[in-house]
């Protein structure tokens, strides 16, 4: 996490996002980055336009009310809630009910973006429409979303946010070296080379975040643990981020429809492994103020999902994976607890990286 759907969505938004680039030039229609599968051209009769649909099959009923404002408020819930939840989950981890009880903790989250989506893909809202797999061909995909999950949680809880968060920088320049690798798919030079200072901002972090430079530091630095359980997350999240552009195309699903068959399966396997990975607190030591905050992050979950369909029906992957980063540095900067050594170069080589790639792909 910040949260399993925080994750997921943003992860698939970067995959998107070149899809996106492509389907918006094939169609004259389209205004928002996603081509649409129906036509709106009004005929020469004088006929109403038809409602536009996008390509998970949801109906778009006016795209002309698609505004500025409306992205902006969304892009607003989408950030509060991601910072949000990363915030509320930390405090929660803070607790030493809750630090080994990351497996529930994934599976609770999992309900919550199962359930988010079954409401929004009723045809009373129709923000997608819902397309089903076979167990068997999702199961591999929703063990990867469990590590994808469990891993960053872990993370979290053993390290400060300000180094969560600049690590999990580390997935860009990761996708890139496995797209290279296995699929021979390269990125423009001038942004591989923005991917130096984000390694080296990160290096610098993971250094500095892990000394205890005062007695009150002490216990609340980031922990040998973290920083293995940080990298671990970041292999395990960019091979999950490049497996789904796989499953993309062998399932013909969008994200949403993706994640709606991923979800309810990842919770379902997690039930198997609670009894043996996770030590479950007794209920009435815990406060209240405590699973106010549990259904606070689910809240926070549930939004982010819902926000993150109108950022990218609104104004396409493309901003979504910008608005992904600007969220990354809003948590950073409000995280900042000890040191800044490294987060400007990590933050700086981000920026220049998305610029980068924004250029090449208004230029193809």
């Amino acid at each position: 996490m910040p949260g399993a759907s925080s994750n997921n969505i943003e992860l698939k938004s970067d995959l998107e996002a070149q899809k996106a680039n492509l389907l918006s030039r094939q169609g004259d229609d389209s205004d928002d980055g996603l081509s649409l599968s129906g036509s709106t051209r009004s005929s020469l009769s004088g006929h109403e336009p038809k409602p536009a649909t996008l390509p998970d099959g949801a109906v778009k009923s006016n795209p002309q009310k698609s505004s500025q404002t409306s992205f902006l408020i969304w892009t607003t819930v989408n950030t509060l809630a991601t910072i949000g939840i990363v915030f509320t989950n930390k405090k929660i981890f803070d607790d030493p009910n809750f630090k080994k009880m990351q497996t529930s903790f994934a599976a609770f989250h999992f309900v919550c973006t199962s359930l988010t989506l079954l409401v929004i893909s009723r045809p009373s809202f129709g923000f997608f429409v819902p397309k089903r797999c076979g167990i068997v061909e999702i199961l591999p995909l929703a063990f990867a979303m469990c590590f994808n999950v469990i891993l960053p949680n872990l993370s979290l809880a053993y390290s400060s946010i300000t180094f969560y968060q600049i690590a999990r920088i580390l997935l860009t320049p990761f996708v890139a070296l496995i797209n290279l690798v296995f699929y021979r798919v390269s990125i423009p030079m001038y942004a591989a080379l923005s991917l130096i200072p984000v390694c080296t901002g990160v290096g610098v972090v993971s250094y500095y975040d892990t000394r205890a430079t005062t007695p009150e530091q002490q216990g609340k630095v980031t922990t040998v643990a973290g920083v293995i359980f940080a990298f671990s997350g970041v292999v395990a999240s960019s091979l999950y981020t490049v497996w789904i552009g796989t499953y993309h195309k062998k399932l013909n699903m969008s994200s949403m429809q993706l994640l709606f068959n991923q979800a309810p399966a990842s919770s379902c396997l997690l039930l198997f492994f609670i009894p043996f990975a996770d030590t479950i607190p007794v209920f009435s030591d815990v406060p209240f103020s405590r699973w106010a905050m549990i259904l606070m992050s689910g809240l926070f979950a549930s939004l982010i999902n819902l926000s993150q369909f109108f950022i990218i029906a609104g104004a396409g992957a493309v901003s979504s994976t910008v608005v992904g980063h600007a969220k990354t540095c809003s948590i950073v900067i409000l995280g900042w607890m000890a040191s800044g050594r490294g987060i400007v170069l990590a933050i700086g080589g981000i920026i220049m990286y998305s610029v980068a790639v924004l250029k090449a792909r208004r230029a193809a």
